[in-house]
């Protein structure tokens, strides 16, 4: 089992599929990282050798954020808005939609399930 930035890669998948397992990397970041590392793409993750899985830690390590780096600095961004009082902030002090999404129906994945109101019955 490789194990890459912390995470534990999946073995049987190929290694661009398997690479987007890491917080951080998406589809487009593991082909330039499988470009740089000069791996074929059918290749899996159990066929790679040790030299090519630490090729591949140094590949994330000098061009990507990712995992722990990643959420904290996430998190950072969002509290620093939280703390600024800005528009931004206040959404996600309140647990409402961030971008400009409509509340008045539907939003219940940001909103939670709906709560009943006393009185409401028609």
């Amino acid at each position: 089992m490789a194990r890459i930035a912390g995470v534990n890669i999946p073995t049987n998948k190929r290694v661009q599929i398997a690479l987007t397992s890491i917080y951080g990397i998406g589809p487009k970041a593991a082909k330039e990282i499988c470009e740089v590392v000069s791996i074929p793409a059918p290749k899996r993750v159990n066929e790679l050798s040790d030299a090519e899985v630490i090729k591949i830690r140094e590949a994330i390590d000098r061009g990507y954020m990712v995992e722990g780096d990643l959420r904290r600095d996430v998190s950072m961004n969002i509290k620093r808005l939280m703390d600024l009082g800005c528009y931004r902030g206040i959404r996600h002090r309140r647990g409402l939609p961030v971008r400009g999404q409509r509340t008045h129906t539907n939003a219940r994945t940001r909103k939670g399930p709906a709560r009943a109101i006393a009185g409401k019955r028609k």
